[in-house]
């Protein structure tokens, strides 16, 4: 976490959480969920403006944490943003090395260690990981295939996506779940 945020969080421990304003999709952007956006209906139907601006998005990654709860959240200074989640709390890009080596990094830059391999009835790739629980980059079903096939990862478990959050413990709607 950014020292800038652990001093606002001394200075102003009380601030409210925020709920709906922040969504996280499959292939690792950020939305900006206004107003507008919450009364057009529920996360990932209604989306609202992604963010693009690097800095931000950098902020976004660095200060990006779990609650005892599972759900995700991003710390605004004092004010902690809790994060709409359309598959899982990381997005993993894949690289296979011209070595055999796999690199596999998250939607914040951040790299991982894979633990275990898992497909959903949609054929799409999950990784657990030293990080946490997350989602193949859709681009990278190639490299993780390859990845399989070379013997770099173990075979893959099937799980339905509904069982996912409850057995590798995130939300997917801290809104939703606060009522």
């Amino acid at each position: 976490m950014d020292a800038i945020v652990e001093a606002a969080l001394r200075k102003w421990p009380h601030v409210p959480h925020v709920r709906g304003w922040l969504g996280l999709d499959a292939r690792g952007h950020w939305w900006l969920r206004d107003e507008a956006a919450q009364a057009a209906g529920p996360w990932p139907a209604s989306r609202g403006s992604r963010i693009e601006h690097p800095a931000l998005v950098a902020f976004i990654g660095r200060n990006y944490a779990a609650d005892a709860h599972g759900a995700w959240y991003f710390q605004n200074g004092p004010q902690r943003v809790y994060v709409e989640l359309e598959a899982a709390p990381w997005v993993w890009r894949v690289h296979v090395g011209a070595d055999g080596g796999v690199a596999v990094t998250a939607h914040t830059g951040a790299a991982a260690a894979m633990r275990s391999v898992w497909l959903d009835e949609h054929g799409r790739v999950f990784l657990d990981t030293d990080l946490g629980f997350g989602l193949v980059h859709s681009l990278d079903t190639d490299a993780a295939a390859l990845a399989l096939e070379r013997g770099a990862w173990p075979a893959p478990q099937t799980l339905p996506f509904a069982a996912m959050p409850q057995r590798f413990g995130y939300r997917l709607s801290p809104q939703r779940d606060a009522g």
